[in-house]
């Protein structure tokens, strides 16, 4: 429901009706809530929209580099600041912050680590042993168990308060975070820069689309009150 368009064909209604019945209230009532709500239509439409001949339409379009610099030092500024970074390293009771990296661990390869401890073995004087019994290919039933044991042990000094406190430290060292906030601002401006005029209307369009929609119906309820006041006092 387009609630504009049906705000200015009330408002053109009621003032056709006046001026055809030769009511002077309602045609001042009507023409009144015409005029308020077709200029808040017009001012809505010259966010968006270009109008030859208005100068400031388009606003959101013409200022799009503004637009986009002032997101990038929003996020920078107001999210990425040293203050929430530590905050975000720290929780409530000001324990460094326990940083799940069981998903990553999960993912890394622990068969060089394993080769790397056959070929230790290999080449102390445990090889000659081994090699007794089969080489290498004697302990391979080894590998699974070993790969598992040192997965669930890496997790396991991950979640210990020792460890968090060592990222933390890590991370709060001034280059480290200076770095993190390049990179994220490289993010962001890279993002930002894929950022077209129009995608950027569109956006703000659906946002407040709907509100603005209001600004044209109370022009018009508005209209019409002075309109009426302008008719009874005439």
């Amino acid at each position: 429901m387009n609630m504009s368009l049906i705000t200015n064909l009330l408002a053109a209604s009621v003032t056709l009706i006046g001026y055809f019945t030769q009511q002077d209230i309602v045609f001042s009532v009507g023409l009144f809530a015409l005029s308020g709500a077709f200029t808040n239509w017009l001012a809505v439409h010259m966010l968006f929209e270009k109008v030859p001949g208005l100068y400031g339409s388009g606003v959101i379009e013409a200022k799009f580099d503004n637009f986009r610099t002032a997101i990038n030092n929003l996020i920078m500024t107001e999210f990425f600041n040293h203050e929430n970074i530590d905050k975000f390293l720290t929780d409530q009771q000001g324990h460094a912050s326990h940083f799940n990296f069981a998903p990553v661990i999960e993912q890394v390869d622990f068969e060089p680590a394993y080769d790397s401890l056959v070929a230790t073995i290999n080449e102390s004087k445990f090889g000659s042993m081994l090699a007794m019994f089969g080489g290498s290919s004697a302990i391979e039933p080894l590998k699974e168990p070993f790969i598992t044991k040192l997965k669930g042990k890496i997790i396991e000094i991950s979640q210990t308060e020792e460890f968090n406190e060592l990222v933390r430290d890590s991370l709060e060292k001034p280059d480290v975070i200076e770095e993190l906030k390049d990179k994220v601002s490289n993010i962001v401006s890279t993002r930002l820069e894929e950022l077209t005029p129009k995608t950027v209307k569109e956006i703000v369009q659906k946002m407040i689309r709907e509100h603005l929609g209001w600004l044209v119906v109370w022009g018009g309820i508005f209209g019409g009150f002075f309109g009426l006041l302008a008719g009874l006092l005439g």
